[in-house]
């Protein structure tokens, strides 16, 4: 199986997403608006806030997302998501969003300048957000082995933000090949551990870096771990994109608000992400412009431990490495003892060669 080439920056709504493109913060709303339009618009409201490039919601309908004969997930019961009785179903017909609010969220979205985007998870889904101007597709793990989905995404010719959790090397292959063949030319990858939350040992945050050089894309990390550790770390490792869920309050109903940040931990995500790329700078290793004074002032060089006189030559006792690092480097003491001074040097002042 041959996959051409990927660009490694993508273009999403005018926003470069790459290396050395500034970190991608999407802020994961899903169905944690619970069917209400104005917790919704206040979603939005919290990712501009937080500072996020783009937010994004779920298109899904239960009909055409799961069987009615699927087992429930254990730990649905176990967060306390479902009560006994209830099914998988009917939870994701509790929170499906309804359609035609598509429309006037990713409106609101553009009158606030942030980007709009949902995951479609049917046919139907994808003409619809193609209708609403979505500008990129994201696809969940779930829906990596969806080809007839990642086809209708590709033939958009817009950006695809493919998730890879569970997924391994051959599956992620596969799902390339499809969207190279129907046309996609942009993608991201997503590095991504599936549970609700994850183990921290089983994030395998390194996984980004098996990704940039597998397959040459853009690689990010979508994010279902409580706190912003592992968002830090992975963009230390060279995600280019972080995607987290976040909600208004933790103890509604649903499956994704219990390990969601609330609103300031997603503005503290955002800035913590934006310290973190500023603060990984280059691969330079030397002194900054920020250094140059205290290098001037604190370093160590020679001063004089005593009195010289002009024409007494120096010895090693006469010499002290202190603050500031203007003088003679330490490293040229021997060639200094034996040499003499050239005018009478003071206690303390600080040698330098036009001294000797």
């Amino acid at each position: 199986m041959i996959i051409r080439e990927f660009p490694q920056t993508i273009n999403v709504a005018g926003r470069a997403v790459g290396s050395g493109q500034p970190v991608y913060v999407i802020a994961e709303a899903g169905p944690n608006h619970n069917r209400d339009f104005d917790r919704a618009i206040q979603l939005v409201d919290v990712a501009v806030t937080a500072g996020a490039d783009a937010v994004k919601f779920q298109t899904y309908s239960a009909e055409t997302m799961y069987s009615k004969k699927t087992p429930t997930m254990d730990y649905l019961y176990e967060k306390g998501v479902l009560r006994r009785g209830q099914t998988v179903w009917d939870m994701i017909k509790s929170l499906e969003i309804p359609r035609e609010w598509q429309k006037d969220l990713a409106d609101y979205c553009r009158e606030k300048n942030i980007t709009f985007l949902s995951t479609p998870f049917d046919l139907r889904a994808v003409d619809e957000l193609e209708a609403v101007g979505c500008p990129a597709y994201k696809i969940a793990s779930f829906e990596i082995a969806d080809l007839p989905l990642l086809r209708a995404c590709a033939r958009t010719k817009k950006p695809i933000l493919l998730s890879t959790g569970m997924a391994g090397l051959g599956d992620i292959e596969l799902a390339l090949e499809t969207i190279c063949e129907a046309g996609g030319r942009e993608v991201l990858l997503f590095h991504c551990a599936i549970a609700y939350p994850p183990r921290f040992e089983d994030v395998n945050l390194r996984a980004i870096q098996t990704l940039i050089r597998a397959f040459g894309t853009p690689v990010g990390w979508s994010d279902h771990t409580t706190g912003v550790s592992c968002d830090i770390a992975a963009v230390a490792l060279g995600a280019c994109a972080i995607e987290k869920h976040y909600t208004v309050d933790k103890s509604l109903p649903g499956p994704d608000h219990h390990y969601a940040l609330l609103p300031d931990e997603l503005a503290a995500m955002v800035r913590a992400i934006r310290e973190t790329e500023s603060a990984l700078g280059s691969t330079m290793k030397g002194t900054t412009e920020a250094e140059l004074e205290l290098y001037r002032l604190a370093r160590r060089s020679l001063v004089a431990a005593k009195a010289i006189k002009k024409g007494e030559k120096i010895t090693e006792d006469a010499l002290a490495v202190k603050r500031p690092g203007y003088g003679i480097h330490p490293q040229f003491i021997p060639t200094l003892i034996g040499r003499t001074a050239a005018r009478d040097i003071e206690p303390d002042d600080v040698i330098t060669w036009d001294m000797v």
